[in-house]
């Protein structure tokens, strides 16, 4: 009789550590939705700047962008919001990077600035980016220049478009 009290007794706890185990799940299941949920932010890198479409090809034996043959050769080319900045960089695969002459932070009339350094330059208020990834130089500044994708289609031809 003892012993058959005993199985009873064992068969009620795993009942009750299976009930303890599902409840204790769902919980911790709500609480990781919740996690997500909460920890999910909004990318506002370019805020003011509008959406634009950019399917830009180039053909790199054209005059003006001879200089993107050569490491640290750059261009600027239409499409985008005010133009584009083409650079080979000399590094990477591709080693070409693309940002939009628009400047991030501030509505200006002007299109960016670029003279072969690292860095992008905005006239209206001398803010600089950086041409490997595009980020702000100037503190204060939080918004990235917004950088484009460029292929490479053949060994003479490029294509720079939105990601």
């Amino acid at each position: 009789m003892r012993f058959k009290t005993n199985v009873q007794n064992i068969c009620k706890l795993q009942s009750f550590t299976n009930k303890l185990d599902v409840t204790t799940m769902r919980k911790l299941f709500l609480l990781l939705i919740l996690a997500i949920f909460y920890s999910c932010e909004k990318n506002d890198t370019n805020d003011i700047l509008p959406d634009v479409f950019v399917d830009e090809t180039i053909n790199l034996n054209l005059p003006q962008y001879i200089d993107l043959q050569t490491p640290s050769g750059w261009a600027y080319t239409s499409g985008g919001i005010k133009g584009i900045v083409l650079q080979n960089t000399g590094i990477g695969n591709p080693p070409y990077k693309a940002f939009d002459r628009a400047c991030p932070n501030n509505d200006c009339a002007a299109p960016m600035t670029f003279d072969g350094s690292l860095k992008l330059k905005c006239s209206c208020d001398n803010s600089e980016y950086s041409i490997i990834d595009g980020s702000p130089q100037t503190a204060g500044n939080s918004h990235f220049a917004r950088e484009y994708r460029v292929i490479v289609l053949n060994e003479s031809t490029l294509n720079i478009r939105n990601f």
